[in-house]
């Protein structure tokens, strides 16, 4: 059996797979709040305690944070990531920790037509890299590139580059959210809490509590959907600009991507936030603000756009790696 565990900034997810299957095949998986647990270790050995005594002949987790051989610092959680102790749990065999957005685009070979949805067809090349973003509690970005006609993922921390503002409203959410945390990443504006920080903006409130009178006071954990519902049941206007912006913001950083890394072959878009307001994604802001990169545009056009809508792409990304990890 193999061991595969995905591990965000809100939730962790942990399976084992069946490595007799082309693609890796769940046999059981659980989630768990991660900053409920003290540590990655902590995290597996509940896992193993629910599913019993399990042989594992290898063991990927990927970890949202950036990775520097067995340890990781995670960015929204407050723990740091060593997979020495999980290896030593498992008696010592393969076990190797990888950055999340890494192990999500390790997933994207083994995708079916059905756990994507298109935002533009485009013409796809067989020959060229792929490139995957990813907003969620953060924002995660890796590059894939085609190496010999297979695609080898590369993490990044790019959702910690500087946001680059298009439109005068962005230049003024800059300067807002500058006054605020001193520098704008791409964080701060496209993951969750970055639609939380547009919120307040285009509320001109930074209470949120008292910001909205159709939002009203939430826990922090259901403010990014109550927020979408009321802009997508047009029962709020500002929080209808604030949905707006964070697409083309999205958007705009998704067409960034795929120049940097000249994604010929694809972007995919990954994360939590995706799927739950695809309907708003099919509207154009985001496949406008992707294509608005002259002398870009026409390039950008002919990249095929597709959302990831299997939520457990990363932990099957972790999968594949740990069966190339058990094979090495």
């Amino acid at each position: 059996m193999l061991l595969a565990g995905d591990v965000g900034g809100t939730k962790s997810r942990f399976g084992v797979f069946d490595l007799n299957t082309p693609r890796p095949a769940p046999v059981t998986v659980r989630t768990y709040a991660t900053v409920d647990s003290s540590s990655l270790d902590d995290l597996v050995a509940r896992f193993l305690g629910e599913v019993g005594s399990t042989r594992v002949d290898a063991a990927c987790i990927g970890v949202a944070g950036p990775v520097t051989g067995d340890v990781a610092r995670l960015t929204n959680v407050p723990w740091l990531a060593d997979i020495a102790p999980v290896r030593a749990r498992l008696g010592g065999g393969p076990a190797r920790l990888i950055n999340d957005l890494e192990a999500m685009a390790s997933a994207v070979p083994f995708l079916e037509s059905d756990e994507l949805a298109p935002l533009q067809s485009g013409r796809p090349s067989s020959t060229g890299n792929a490139a995957l973003i990813a907003a969620g509690t953060g924002l995660g970005e890796a590059l894939i590139h085609n190496v010999n006609g297979r695609f080898v993922p590369a993490a990044s921390e790019g959702g910690h580059a500087d946001f680059a503002a298009r439109t005068p409203r962005e230049l003024a959410l800059v300067d807002h959210l500058r006054r605020i945390y001193g520098r704008v990443d791409n964080e701060r504006v496209v993951s969750g809490q970055g639609l939380v920080n547009v919120f307040r903006f285009t509320h001109g409130d930074e209470d949120e509590r008292r910001a909205c009178a159709v939002v009203g006071p939430k826990e922090a954990s259901a403010l990014a959907p109550a927020i979408t519902s009321a802009a997508l049941e047009g029962r709020c206007d500002r929080c209808g600009e604030a949905v707006d912006i964070f697409i083309e913001a999205y958007g705009a950083e998704a067409g960034n991507l795929a120049l940097r890394g000249m994604a010929t072959a694809g972007v995919y878009i990954g994360g939590g936030i995706a799927p739950k307001i695809l309907e708003a994604l099919h509207h154009g802001k985001f496949i406008d603000a992707f294509r608005d990169k002259a002398p870009m545009s026409d390039m950008l056009r002919a990249l095929p756009v597709r959302v990831i809508l299997n939520s457990e792409a990363g932990l099957l990304g972790a999968a594949v790696r740990a069966v190339e990890l058990m094979k090495s």
